[in-house]
């Protein structure tokens, strides 16, 4: 009885009704995709919805910088300069948390000048963490990881710096509880530590050569180190000494690459993840893959003309080389726009992120010059960088060579690098623009019919007053037409 009751007035208000709030929804879908790049429901579900039906957010692991900048010598001096913070709070308590680990061990045999080095190291106030080394020398001369505190924070050149890590050094070597307990873990990650400051202290003051050997040394001599990622230290000095073939050499032995092939993309393509956590080998980071891009692209970039290849087509060597670029950037997305300076650099954090922007920064930072180097390698990348995402299945998060990428890293990018530094954010395919303008034609004329029902006369007298204001213009021209034309031409238009 009530649908019998209902008029056909009702069915068009509630049907106008419906199709203009969907066309809302629509719009402020569409407005939002195009100011955060990605869709607000999508958004709400994942941040609000999936938390309280018990799924928690994935954590990402950040990594130690390998390439670390020290931080009175030169991100003290951005400071001054800028009167900015180049480093957050999170990541130098990242930092306070891997200089406890590492330098003072196990904390119920700490020495007393370790527990003033545990305090200092949690120091959030420079001039405080400097003051606590002091206190620490004063309690024993021989207190190694003072002087190393004092060489990162305390030394405004790098001579200095350098200078104070050979007195740690010596102190290290010569004190008897390292040559009684040479396997003792926390004098050896000290040791590790040391040496390798010392070789970045070379490489930056020129010696590149003595950087190299000490670096290669303290390779053989702690093999099992290798979560300290020297061999990134190693090839950037390679690179700047042009040798080319020793880091080809390097990338050979560092480089395992993902063997996915077809099959496993497609139908075995939901077992990915679980493969990723037995161990796929995959490129330890995006040093790796864009090191191994730019061997390949400096092979081919000096001859390489777009037009050219597009007649042509592509030789085996150029083919190669677009693919280790798409390789590249599939597993990092936010190098190519530091490398060819579409975004401005800053200074690298301590601890970054893989496949997110903190490591595109950190890389771009100390790779940009041999990327220039190479004739014509950037020319290429500008080229072909952007072909990445035309193979990456829709949508892009699902991958082409590698696992997924990660969703969760802008949450940690935001962490690692400073405020004033516009956090890069994984490309997203812009909607067709056929989408876009049906979408809108919809909600418009959805939105005219509602009106016209509600208010008949009020929207015949805008129709008329719209179609008159545009139809005045050719009546116009209309006139003015007539008035230079025969009159024949006119008869023989009526006609047709």
């Amino acid at each position: 009885v009530f649908l019998n009751t209902l008029t056909p007035k009702f069915y068009v208000a509630l049907t106008g009704t419906s199709s203009l709030i969907s066309g809302l929804i629509l719009i402020f879908e569409w407005w939002y995709f195009r100011k955060y790049g990605t869709s607000f429901i999508e958004q709400v579900s994942v941040s609000h919805l999936r938390p309280l039906l018990g799924k928690k957010k994935k954590k990402k692991n950040v990594w130690r910088n390998p390439l670390n900048l020290f931080r009175g010598a030169e991100y003290n001096r951005y400071t001054w300069v800028t009167g900015k913070e180049p480093l957050t709070y999170y990541d130098m308590n990242l930092s306070a948390q891997d200089h406890q680990t590492f330098f003072t061990g196990d904390t119920q045999q700490l020495r007393p000048e370790d527990a003033v080095m545990q305090k200092a190291w949690r120091e959030r106030n420079p001039q405080a963490r400097i003051r606590a080394a002091y206190q620490a020398i004063e309690i024993n001369h021989q207190c190694a990881a003072a002087y190393v505190l004092l060489a990162e924070e305390e030394a405004t050149t790098i001579t200095e710096a350098e200078r104070l890590f050979k007195k740690a050094l010596i102190i290290l070597l010569c004190s008897e509880i390292f040559s009684l307990c040479n396997t003792a873990g926390k004098d050896i990650n000290l040791l590790v530590y040391i040496k390798r400051r010392l070789a970045m202290c070379a490489r930056k003051l020129g010696r590149i050569k003595e950087a190299v050997k000490m670096m290669r040394d303290l390779m053989k001599e702690f093999p099992l180190l290798g979560m300290l990622n020297i061999h990134e230290n190693l090839l950037e000095a390679l690179l700047e000494l042009q040798a080319y073939a020793d880091v080809q050499a390097v990338l050979a032995k560092y480089d395992g690459k993902t063997k996915l092939n077809k099959y496993l993309n497609t139908f075995e393509y939901q077992h990915t993840m679980i493969l990723h956590k037995v161990d796929i080998s995959l490129p330890k980071s995006a040093t790796i893959c864009y090191t191994s891009a730019l061997l390949k692209a400096r092979a081919v970039s000096d001859k390489f003309s777009p037009e050219a290849a597009s007649r042509r087509g592509l030789s085996t060597a150029e083919m190669n080389a677009v693919e280790a670029i798409h390789r590249a950037v599939e597993f990092n997305p936010h190098v190519p726009k530091y490398l060819l300076e579409m975004k401005s650099l800053i200074l690298p954090p301590e601890h970054i992120l893989k496949r997110g922007d903190s490591e595109a920064v950190a890389y771009a930072f100390f790779h940009l010059q041999h990327w220039k180097r190479a004739e014509g390698a950037l020319n290429l990348l500008h080229c072909t960088w952007e072909g990445t995402f035309r193979i990456i299945p829709y949508p892009l998060e699902k991958g082409h060579l590698f696992y997924p990428y990660p969703g969760c890293t802008e949450t940690a990018d935001r962490e690692l690098l400073p405020s004033f530094h516009e956090v890069s954010v994984y490309p997203k395919k812009e909607l067709p623009f056929f989408i876009l303008f049906t979408a809108g034609l919809c909600s418009f004329t959805a939105m005219l019919a509602m009106l016209t029902h509600q208010f008949p006369e009020l929207m015949g007298v805008f129709a008329k007053a719209f179609f008159s204001t545009l139809f005045a213009p050719l009546g116009f021209f209309a006139d003015k037409m007539e008035s230079f034309m025969p009159s024949s031409f006119w008869h023989q238009l009526t006609r047709i």
